[in-house]
């Protein structure tokens, strides 16, 4: 059937709706990350724990370049903000919950399982409470422990003990608090820098690229043992930025008083 020609054109705006499509590349990134989540659980159910933690470091560096790469190649979008919180609830809660429970917290019976049920349902809340304050928090600050940096408490612990030959059922009730302590700081109103601030766009001094580099060395002079010494350090960090603004008589919030919700002011104080 020929068309009408006498039929008036289809508005621009409809063209473009049906002509949108998902951005290829932070996606596909996106996409990585969550198999590296699942590759974990599946290494974990195999007793290979040390790949298993090490695929929960490939995810946080894979989620840590989804969102840049999105920005730098002017590719964001409403779909892929859902599809990285969804692949970080499975790398981030769900995996080094089950990661931490086959390696020590079975041991503990019904204790073992609340304890990985506890961080995974705090994993969860968190990144829906990031989803919804992103307008009204401060961008320097993450509210509670971001879930990557709360993986790495957990899934640095198991690596590190994996490295040195120690078995879980040697460290379960430490793993325990240990996870506790990863959910829970998840879900407190605790700042924690987010470095933000620092942009892959501007100029830096050269003594910078020298620190980078030295950084990188240390790194590989034990990885398990350096890794897991900063984002301990990272995961106290919090509490001492709290501890410092309660007595400096600072604000301890992190939801910006700027805000368009001005019901939101004073309920995270």
């Amino acid at each position: 059937m020929q068309d009408d020609p006498d039929r008036p054109d289809p508005p621009a705006q409809a063209l473009r709706q049906r002509r949108k499509g998902i951005y290829m590349l932070p996606n596909m990134i996106t996409l990585a990350a969550l198999f590296c989540g699942f590759y974990s659980v599946v290494m974990a159910m195999d007793g290979r724990f040390d790949l298993a933690t090490v695929g929960i470091f490939a995810a946080m560096f894979l989620d840590s370049m989804d969102g840049r790469v999105a920005r730098l190649t002017n590719t964001q979008s409403a779909f892929g903000v859902q599809m990285d919180s969804l692949a970080d609830m499975v790398s981030f809660g769900a995996a080094p919950a089950l990661i931490a429970y086959e390696w020590a917290l079975r041991g503990l019976g019904r204790w073992g399982w609340i304890a990985a049920f506890v961080y995974c349902a705090c994993a969860a809340l968190r990144l829906a409470r990031f989803n919804v304050n992103t307008e009204v928090v401060d961008k320097r600050f993450f509210q509670g422990l971001p879930s990557p940096a709360a993986a790495a408490l957990v899934a640095g612990f198991i690596w590190l003990a994996t490295e040195y030959g120690v078995a879980g059922s040697e460290l379960v009730w430490l793993m325990f608090f240990l996870t506790l302590y990863a959910g829970l700081t998840m879900v407190t109103n605790v700042p924690f820098y987010s470095f933000k601030e620092l942009s892959l766009k501007r100029s830096v001094p050269f003594a910078v690229i020298v620190l980078v580099a030295l950084a990188i060395a240390v790194i590989n002079i034990d990885p398990p043992a350096v890794l897991f010494g900063i984002f301990v350090l990272y995961g106290l960090s919090g509490y001492a930025v709290y501890l410092w603004r309660k007595l400096k008589g600072q604000p301890t919030s992190v939801i910006s008083t700027s805000t368009r919700e001005p019901e939101e002011r004073g309920l995270h104080e």
